[in-house]
């Protein structure tokens, strides 16, 4: 099994290894290349058997004559562990836990949970903690075995209280093992920000415990605070959760482990230039038969802001971003601006179909371009046939009198009275939506004299969606800039995301990425190809102030200017590279094997 001997082996416990979750499953698959580059041989990922999940991502293979006999004793235990490769480019070792047979023993971990960390579950009967906690256990007593079967120094690291089962099995039971623990955001910050209470303000007057009783999270909260206690390294993501792991886990981080992404799958800036116009031809196409129906404007000089996440009105900031465009709106017209802008709000939520009247815009407006498209190479030979004879050339020109007559009725079927709709799709209590209810109350109502035009987007961008057509990734290149102005976001993939496809964006110093960019110095003050939104502590007028300002800003760049951005924007993005990130794992990997192997560092000296 370790073919490299110099090489501690490294074991990564996860919820989400074959089973997405959230965000940690994107930390872990993207990290994996430069894992391997580190670990070679000796990386192993450990996770939960779930059959639909395994079925799509996972593929069987032998386990090593080791492996395979610690199996069959813990299949004893009802403990089934399954060897083989994680279905993604790298195809690493992953060892998948069935917990299921192993249930039964749910009440004496938890009694052994209190007994050693006081921690309050044995009233609990809540499967979403119950379930990590029983696999958590099974995955330690997994770790226990290999460590009794390799004459190696081992390294775990664990991700979130999830994996909290097996991390404090080996510690309750001394097993040496070199053992790391990250929380990705704290259970009690995300519950309070989760519930509009104001977090940062008031970090150092929260008493934990009390809240966490008060928002019944008490056990996570309480299997999360052991983990940061009795792990070698402690870790967070950012500087940001590190503030609250100090106050809520009484333990300030050794090592902050950024998030990182492999830049060397995103499409060279050159590419991106080239999917930047076709995919920028897609969104003006949907722009025109969404509002050209009612009034049209100049596309020329129209720029698309967007937003996405999750529907975490607070949270995400989506509140910001509707009062900061109705300031901008209001400047616009004020001005008497020759630029427009279309914000994008794509969060998902429950619809009930497309608007009808949308649907009818999107037929008229393919059967107009369908007649324009099967007539175009007769327009092509007229025009041509007109400028070789040097005369002007003019609509009857190019285009026969029959295929005009037909147009004109084709036009005046697409075109309708009225305002453009705010959102895309009929929604349950529509009026009561957070997001429509905002447009309303900050006067975003789409009228032909508004300067910024809203459109709420409440579907997955999965490709087929019979309106943008486009996926996540698409959307973000045929968009200008990307507003991600986050109240609670321990790192923050999206404007990282987006500025590696070469996209201006914009995050907050209350997320973790923004403060990173802060920190590091990096950014440029001309052309800053990534804001970062000052929101920290202040107040909400001073939030959508600031974010107005970058907006503005933004609106009255030049194409030469925004083409400037999206390069820094690109340069940005390479800073957090996990090639140069991932060093700060191994970092943190060194400090847990000094302090789980104290002996060897004095036999050393």
């Amino acid at each position: 099994m370790i073919s490299h001997k110099d090489i501690d082996p490294l074991f990564e416990v996860s919820w989400e290894v074959c089973n997405k979750v959230g965000g940690i499953n994107t930390v872990i698959r993207s990290k994996i290349p430069q894992v391997l580059r580190h670990y070679k041989g000796n990386y192993f990922l450990i996770g939960p058997y779930v059959p639909e999940n395994a079925q799509r991502e996972f593929e069987v293979g032998v386990p090593p004559e080791k492996l395979q006999k610690i199996f069959e004793k813990l299949h004893k235990e009802g403990i089934i562990c399954h060897y083989g490769k994680w279905l993604i480019p790298e195809e690493p070792k992953t060892i998948l836990v069935d917990y299921r047979n192993y249930a039964a023993k749910k009440d004496e971990i938890k009694a052994k949970l209190w007994e050693s960390y006081k921690i309050d579950s044995l009233g609990t009967e809540y499967h979403d903690y119950d379930e990590p906690i029983v696999w958590g256990d099974a995955v330690g007593r997994l770790l226990d075995e290999i460590h009794d079967t390799y004459d190696h120094r081992i390294i775990a690291q664990f991700h979130e209280w999830l994996t909290g089962g097996a991390l404090l099995y080996i510690k309750r039971n001394k097993v040496k093992i070199a053992t790391v623990f990250t929380t990705h955001a704290t259970v009690l910050g995300r519950t309070l920000a989760g519930n509009n209470q104001e977090l940062y303000k008031n970090l150092s007057s929260i008493d934990a415990e009390k809240e966490a009783h008060n928002w019944k999270v008490h056990t996570k909260h309480q299997t999360e605070r052991a983990c940061a206690q009795q792990c070698d390294a402690f870790t967070t993501v950012s500087e940001i959760t590190g503030m609250e792991a100090e106050h809520f886990l009484k333990r300030k981080p050794d090592v902050l482990v950024y998030n990182g992404l492999d830049i060397s799958k995103y499409p060279t800036f050159e590419e991106v230039s080239i999917k930047h116009k076709l995919y920028k031809g897609k969104m003006k196409s949907f722009i025109e038969y969404y509002f050209f129906p009612y009034y049209s404007f100049d596309l020329d000089n129209t720029l698309i802001y967007f937003l996405t996440g999750r529907y975490e009105y607070h949270n995400k900031g989506i509140d910001l971003f509707i009062k900061a465009l109705a300031d901008l709106n209001a400047t616009l017209r004020e001005k008497n601006s020759h630029k427009t802008i279309v914000a994008l709000i794509c969060v998902p939520r429950d619809v009930v179909r497309i608007k009808t009247a949308l649907v009818e815009n999107r037929a008229f407006y393919l059967d107009i371009q369908e007649s324009i498209t099967d007539n175009i190479e007769e327009a092509k030979r007229r025009i041509i046939r007109f400028l070789i004879s040097k005369n002007s050339v003019s609509e009857k020109d190019m285009f026969s009198k029959e295929f005009l007559f037909e147009m004109r009725k084709k036009v005046f079927r697409f075109l309708k009275k009225g305002t453009p709709m705010l959102t895309t799709h009929d929604l349950p209590n529509e009026e009561s939506d957070q997001i429509i209810k905002a447009f309303k109350e900050e006067g975003l109502l789409n009228r032909e004299e508004d300067k910024v035009k809203v459109v709420f987007y409440p579907q997955y961008l999965t490709g087929a969606d019979n309106l943008l057509d486009m996926d996540y990734n698409e959307a973000i290149m045929g968009a200008h800039l990307g507003i991600f102005p986050s109240y609670y976001e321990p790192w923050g993939y999206t404007p990282l995301e987006t500025a590696a496809m070469g996209v201006a964006a914009a995050t907050t110093d209350n997320a973790g990425f923004g403060r990173y960019l802060v920190s590091s110095a990096a950014a440029s003050k001309k052309d800053p190809g990534i804001y970062v939104i000052k929101t920290f502590n202040k107040t909400e007028d001073e939030k959508v102030k600031n974010l107005y300002n970058i907006l503005y800003e933004y609106s009255q760049y030049d194409r030469e200017e925004r083409i400037k951005n999206k390069i820094e924007a690109r340069r940005l993005a390479a800073l957090a590279d996990w090639d140069k990130l991932i060093n700060n794992y191994i970092t943190a990997y060194k400090l847990a094997v000094e302090k789980a192997f104290p002996e060897e560092k004095r036999a050393e000296k």
